[in-house]
Parts: structure tokens; C-alpha cells; sequence
């Protein structure tokens, strides 16, 4: 009987050790970490996705969300844009803890913002190019977290780009190599010419893209296309002015109208919502 014991509180212990370093969702299932890299400020999809990405925010653990540059905005990050957005989150999350546990505080979240580097693609890539963004990338790599790090990129990739750079430089070649397989990335596009760059640089990083400018060769295009034989009503600005943005509280409020594509930025993420549809590690 005692060897059964101490066999079932050998069980307890590891348990409890393993929830410690893998946190679950508040469905009981293990969640992914992300650090979010954005361009916000370029066009409203990325503010679109940012609205929805906080109401997953029980689902996912968002470890930064970082604003960037791109090919549509090369000079300017824009955080504050992020803050915005974050904020708002807080006048509701009182509420959505009442559907579902696991919301994380505004303040929690507005502490995760930063920025990348003002410069376009390679011209932010490089020695003395570190920003707060390829600073927190490289921080959280070397957390004492088995997990995997997801990066979705919105925009500009070059905040990414550096923190390899420098880890390359700096670490060990078996460190560099253990930091890097934890990487998992996902960008929508290319949209800086530092992409290009870390493909040939890092063969052996995980690394989802369509590479090049061509959003039309997509296969997430459709989420926020008019598509001719279809109702495309649900993406329309009058649909998200009557059901989301006006009377629907302050997260609704700063949804902003369409343009060019509803959260085009979306597919980045969608797959690390644990709901058993797809398998994040395995996206063929």
C-alpha cells in the first residue's frame, strides 16, 4: 500500500510540475505562446485582427505584441495604436470573464507591447540594430518553457530577422540551433525584403509564407474576399457597422471599417485556437 502511495503522489507531483510549465487554455488544453509582430497603422486589417486576437486571448498566450515596419509603412512603428486597442479590451474583459476564465488583465497585456526597429526590412537588420522587439523574441526563447514560440507576422518581418541575426552571432552553434527549432513562424506574405533573407539564412527554421507580394496566390484570401455566386454580406462595412462596431461595447468601437480585406492578418494565428480542427505543427 505504501509503494502504491507514493507511485500515485510521484504522479500528483510530476502533474502539477507539468501544468507549472505548460499552461493550459481554459479548456484544459496546453496553449501556445505567440509574440504577435504587427504593422499596425498601415492599413485597418491589422487592427481587425489585433480586436479578434484578444478575444482569444484565454486560448492563446500572448508572450508580445510587438509594432513593426513594412513595405507599407518603412519608417514608423505605431504601439500606441496597439495600446488603443488594448485598453478598450479592458473595459470588457470584466465581461468576458463571465463566458469564460483565463482573460488576462489589460494591464498584463499593455506591459507586452513594444516596437521594432523604424527602418525598412535589411536597413533594420544587422549590428547595432537591436530593438525591444528582437530583444524580447531572443528573451523568450531562453525562457525555461519547452514550448514552442509561434510568431505571426502582420507586416515586416526585419524585428525577427535581428534576433536571429544576433543569436546567430552570439550563441553557441548548439544553442543557436536549441533557441531556433523552438521557433515556429507564420507571415502573411512577404512584406519586407528581410524574409527572403531569413529563408536562405535559416533553411531549417520552421517557416509558413507565400513567398513573395502575391496575396491573390493566398490560401487564406477567401476569409476576406467578395467572392461573385456567394452572400458576402458578413464582410461588408453596413454587416460590421450594425453587429460589431456600433452598440456592441468598446472592443466593437475600435474595430475599424474595411479596407482592401477583412483581417487579412487572421490565418496567422486561427490554427493555435486549440479546438481540436487542425494541428498548428502540421499545417499541410
Amino acid at each position: 500500500m505504501k509503494a502504491i502511495f507514493s507511485i500515485f503522489m510521484l504522479v500528483v507531483a510530476c502533474s502539477v510540475l507539468a501544468a507549472h510549465a505548460n499552461p493550459l487554455s481554459s479548456g484544459g488544453r496546453q496553449t501556445n505562446r505567440v509574440i504577435i509582430l504587427t504593422d499596425i497603422g498601415a492599413d485597418p486589417d491589422d487592427s481587425e485582427s489585433m480586436v479578434r486576437l484578444l478575444l482569444y486571448s484565454n486560448q492563446i498566450e500572448i508572450k508580445g505584441l510587438v509594432a513593426t515596419t513594412s513595405v507599407w509603412q518603412k519608417n514608423v512603428t505605431r504601439p500606441e495604436m496597439i495600446e488603443a486597442i488594448v485598453r478598450a479590451y479592458g473595459k470588457v474583459q470584466p465581461n468576458l470573464l463571465k463566458h469564460e476564465s483565463g482573460f488576462p488583465s489589460a494591464g498584463s497585456l499593455l506591459k507586452k507591447i513594444t516596437h521594432g526597429i523604424a527602418a525598412y526590412g535589411m536597413q533594420g537588420v544587422g549590428e547595432g540594430k537591436d530593438s525591444p522587439g528582437s530583444d524580447l523574441i531572443i528573451n523568450i526563447l531562453k525562457e525555461n518553457d519547452d514550448r514552442h514560440l509561434w510568431v505571426p507576422v502582420w507586416g515586416g518581418v526585419n524585428t525577427l530577422a535581428q534576433a536571429l541575426y544576433k543569436i546567430k552571432k552570439t550563441e553557441t552553434e548548439i544553442e543557436a540551433k536549441r533557441l531556433i527549432e523552438k521557433l515556429r513562424v507564420y507571415t502573411i506574405s512577404d512584406q519586407d525584403d528581410s524574409g527572403i533573407w531569413i529563408r536562405n539564412n535559416f533553411p531549417d527554421l520552421f517557416y509558413i509564407v507565400s513567398p513573395g507580394d502575391d496575396y491573390g496566390g493566398s490560401t487564406w484570401g477567401a476569409i476576406n474576399s467578395t467572392i461573385d455566386g456567394i452572400n458576402n454580406e458578413t464582410i461588408s462595412n453596413k454587416w460590421l457597422a450594425a453587429n460589431i462596431q456600433q452598440g456592441h461595447g468598446a472592443l466593437g468601437a475600435v474595430y475599424p471599417d474595411v479596407a482592401y480585406g477583412m483581417e487579412g492578418d487572421t490565418p496567422s494565428y486561427l490554427n493555435l485556437i486549440p479546438n481540436g480542427l487542425s494541428d498548428a505543427e502540421h499545417p499541410n
